[in-house]
């Protein structure tokens, strides 16, 4: 294995770099501020389109997709832009087009998607000029076990006709998220797998209802579209809007979620990266007890392990990449899983430790790192929560010969 950067990635990683200092990162305050004089709307402020439109301009756009419809970058490639985004998980994403949940109904679009799907669907989306979200999660069985849901979507004719409710929507309280991709059960008498299908609902058609938005730690996510939950109350599409075949739900979930969860795995590390910046900085300024932070053990300590652990979890992120392009996801399934269990985990460690460090102005608005608490936090149950991973992977382990 070689996981040194390759010219393009080294060219891109330049790029992405200045960009994220020049231009993000100065641009967090102005998002707070347009978010501030505008709290009842949930579609992207101006800042956003701006930066979408000087990113675009410099070819820093749908970095996250390979093939002929993005940028053509690996998972290998794309990881190191990828962790760069995560220093500011409200800006950056979304200024490159390479932000969930769009990135991953884009690949199934890609993947799973007619001709006509695509013409509709892929084609703005990778304009930017429409968002989407993916309704999978429902408030009343264990999502974590994707086979319960219980929404249903049985055909009468030249329709499907959806009902059930979801939440966890993200981004569906946006009016800019046209399409809804839905995940219900077609056929409930089928083998337990082949249950489930997906449709593509577009979002002004009769009988949805946006129900409310949701709060993650109390984060409403409100400058991104936020969390929603829905009601579908016969909701009748096009049998044309179908995603892939009947009964082919569950895989599609799964194609969808595997590059998800390495995507959310290197945008977290590069949110350590930027928690252990701030920490340094602050360490060396604030004087307490007789002398700057820096110089207590404590902190040495925790500055130290976090520094372990986000190299230690770089290679691994990395290593499992690198599998995904050479040997494809199913092989990687026992690395994505690693890392979707122990990434999230650490990142919300060294930003616990970030935060302790800041004291009571870590708690508040005036440093990110409250907020990217919330998300490393969330990312213990989003994409599967982190029992059903190791659950999976030690039954895989206790398996080998």
């Amino acid at each position: 294995m070689d996981f040194a950067q390759d010219a393009r990635t080294a060219a891109l990683v330049e790029e992405v770099t200045a960009f994220l200092h020049d231009r993000v990162i100065p641009a967090e305050p102005v998002l707070a501020e347009q978010v501030g004089a505008t709290p009842g709307e949930w579609t992207f402020r101006p800042v956003v389109r701006d930066l979408q439109k000087e990113a675009r301009a410099l070819g820093l756009w749908n970095l996250f997709l390979p093939g002929s419809a993005g940028a053509g970058l690996t998972n290998l490639q794309y990881a190191a832009v990828a962790e760069l985004t995560g220093w500011s998980p409200r800006l950056a994403p979304v200024a490159f087009n390479c932000a969930a949940p769009d990135t991953g109904n884009m690949e199934l679009l890609a993947h799973f998607g007619t001709p006509e799907q695509q013409e509709r669907w892929l084609a703005p989306l990778l304009e930017a000029t429409i968002r989407s979200a993916f309704c999978m999660t429902e408030p009343d069985v264990g999502s974590s076990d994707a086979t319960q849901v219980a929404t249903r979507i049985r055909r009468e004719g030249d329709e499907y006709v959806v009902s059930g409710r979801k939440w966890f929507a993200t981004g569906a309280m946006s009016p800019d998220a046209a399409l809804l991709i839905v995940m219900g059960k077609t056929d409930p008498e089928a083998a337990r797998h082949r249950q489930q299908s997906m449709v593509l609902v577009p979002r002004d058609t009769p009988g949805i209802t946006f129900v409310r938005p949701l709060t993650v730690l109390g984060y409403d996510d409100r400058d991104h579209g936020g969390h929603a939950e829905i009601v579908f109350d016969d909701v009748r599409v096009p049998a044309a809007n179908l995603l892939g075949g009947e009964g082919d739900g569950f895989a599609i979930a799964q194609a969808r979620l595997g590059p998800g969860r390495i995507h959310h795995c290197m945008r977290a590390l590069g949110t350590a990266e930027r928690a252990l910046s701030l920490v340094r900085e602050r360490a060396r300024t604030r004087t307490a007890f007789g002398g700057p932070l820096s110089e207590k053990g404590v902190v040495r300590s925790w500055v130290a392990e976090s520094r372990i652990e986000i190299e230690a979890l770089r290679l691994l992120v990395l290593k499992t990449a690198w599998l995904m392009d050479t040997v494809g996801n199913r092989e990687a399934m026992t690395e994505i899983q690693s890392i979707k269990i122990a990434v999230p985990r650490a990142v919300q460690r060294i930003l616990d430790q970030s935060i302790q460090l800041f004291g009571a102005a870590g708690m508040t608005s005036d440093q990110p790192l409250a907020e990217m608490f919330a998300g490393a936090r969330s990312l213990r149950i989003a994409d599967g929560p982190d029992e059903v991973h190791l659950a999976a992977l030690g039954k895989a382990e206790l398996r080998r010969p």
